[in-house]
């Protein structure tokens, strides 16, 4: 792993660069395939101590802060929050690794048939409708006497088309463009 410090206000010491190679060692032990850098940002400021880390693997970024009163707390604070994001990018690789069918499972076997893939839905014409003129008071009572769930008609009033449909309820629905 790659390291570059940068202390704002404070020293970067031998044994803060040891605390935080310490910390993020175990990140390294996850992320063990690509070359890592990571960027630490040391910071005081009255009481306060505050660590930013910013760590690149493959084409990711992780980026954490910890803030805390005690320069080793502030420090396993941040390496902690990049630990997790690090943990859950490892399991989002195996999980769509886990995900795959190996070829011989896809594969057609030699001498074996291939079944064919189901036919998309076709629309059949069944019959046709005539249009007739008439009022939604006169289609539904065609409707009413036959054993059709709708009737297509062209309002004799407006002249346009309309749908008048059995609800589950007993009453008519009407659809008018």
């Amino acid at each position: 792993m790659e390291f570059e410090f940068t202390g704002r206000h404070i020293e970067i010491t031998p044994a803060v660069e040891g605390m935080v190679r310490k910390e993020l060692g175990k990140l390294d032990r996850v992320l063990d395939s690509a070359p890592i850098r990571a960027h630490v940002i040391v910071s005081a400021e009255k009481h306060r101590k505050r660590t930013e880390i910013v760590v690149y693997w493959r084409d990711s970024v992780f980026t954490a802060v910890g803030e805390n009163t005690d320069l080793s707390q502030s420090v396993a604070a941040a390496a902690s929050k990049v630990h997790k994001q690090g943990l859950r990018l490892k399991e989002k690789f195996h999980a769509k690794k886990r995900g795959r069918q190996p070829a011989r499972e896809i594969a057609p076997v030699p001498g074996g048939t291939l079944e064919a893939a189901p036919n998309a839905p076709r629309i059949i014409t069944q019959r046709r409708y005539r249009v007739k003129p008439m009022t939604p008071e006169e289609a539904a009572i065609i409707l009413a006497d036959s054993d059709d769930v709708f009737i297509v008609f062209r309002d004799a009033e407006t002249n346009r088309v309309g749908v008048l449909y059995s609800r589950t309820d007993g009453n008519f629905g009407l659809i008018e463009p």
